[in-house]
């Protein structure tokens, strides 16, 4: 039956997965604005006259939001369907890969079309066995390629269910693995580039100021402010107990990284709190960094 299965899933490799997809608005300077803000990235290739979108923007300008994209094929939702009817329900992203093949620059209309790239045989997984399949997207400006971006994901069927009240795992990989070694020693590290000596965080794997790939690291200090929060309270998870406090830290080297906020009611925190950078066991084999606040400590409006 398994190999029987595997035929029927490799029958989709080369099958359109979406055809004559437009994204749904221009390349565009407000977009590149946030989404430069938000990662912190000031490269001034990015501004101005002569603008170019950031290389890594390449799938924002396919993305559907909420309402979707009308361009997916049906052979998509019959490979899933498959998958799911086989009882590979669960599903996790693993990677992407993209290549950059031409600048796109505010105003560029952007179309694509998706194959299903492979369907890769069943593997056994930590998370449970399945098949990881690819999804090949070629992107276009004015109807020039511009780039292709390849997304891996892993359809599988869970081995156990997941123990009640663990935290989910985070996902490690060779660019910031050696964050996740300093949290072990009880250290926050900070990427500093080699070649221009900007911090920045959270890892990357080269300096989105000057472009150097080298680096090494500094260590926290451990002081902070909130420079921002959110408080959860939907969707209730076993491993968190909602309402609680989640903050954007402004440490003192000046990055900024999200965290949990403790040592206070959730209802009372505040823009501008100082707060101390602690390690807590959230659950019998995983430490994670928070933030703590002096009890009755408020900070500015």
């Amino acid at each position: 039956m398994t190999d029987e299965l595997y035929e029927r899933l490799k029958a989709y490799e080369g099958r359109a997965a979406a055809t004559g997809g437009a994204g749904k608005d221009p390349v565009n300077a407000p977009m590149i604005r946030h989404w430069c803000e938000a990662m912190g990235d000031t490269n001034p290739a990015y501004t101005g006259p002569g603008a170019i979108a950031p290389p890594t923007m390449l799938q924002v300008w396919t993305m559907g939001g909420l309402s979707g994209h009308g361009a997916r094929s049906g052979a998509y939702d019959e490979l899933f369907a498959l998958l799911d009817g086989a009882g590979f329900t669960a599903v996790v992203a693993t990677d992407c890969e993209q290549e950059y093949l031409r600048d796109l620059r505010p105003g560029d209309a952007v179309t694509f079309d998706a194959v299903i790239e492979s369907v890769s045989p069943r593997k056994t997984t930590k998370l449970g066995a399945g098949h990881f399949v690819t999804t090949r997207t070629d992107v276009r400006a004015d109807g020039v390629l511009a780039g292709t971006h390849r997304f891996r994901i892993l359809k599988y069927a869970p081995s156990t269910p997941r123990r009640k009240h663990t935290r989910p795992r985070p996902v490690i990989n060779r660019d910031n693995a050696g964050f996740w070694d300093g949290v072990a020693a009880h250290r926050l590290l900070i990427q500093r580039c080699t070649g221009c000596g900007t911090l920045r965080f959270p890892w990357l794997p080269g300096c989105a100021t000057c472009g150097a790939p080298t680096w090494d690291t500094v260590e926290a200090g451990g002081e902070g402010t909130v420079h921002s929060y959110v408080v959860m309270h939907h969707p209730p998870f076993p491993a968190f107990d909602p309402p609680y406090a989640v903050g954007l830290v402004e440490l003192a080297e000046g990055v900024r990284m999200v965290s949990g906020i403790t040592g206070v009611p959730y209802d009372e925190v505040r823009i501008g709190m100082p707060v101390r950078l602690e390690f807590l066991r959230v659950d019998e084999d995983l430490e994670l960094p928070f933030f703590r606040a002096e009890a009755g400590v408020r900070g500015g409006a």
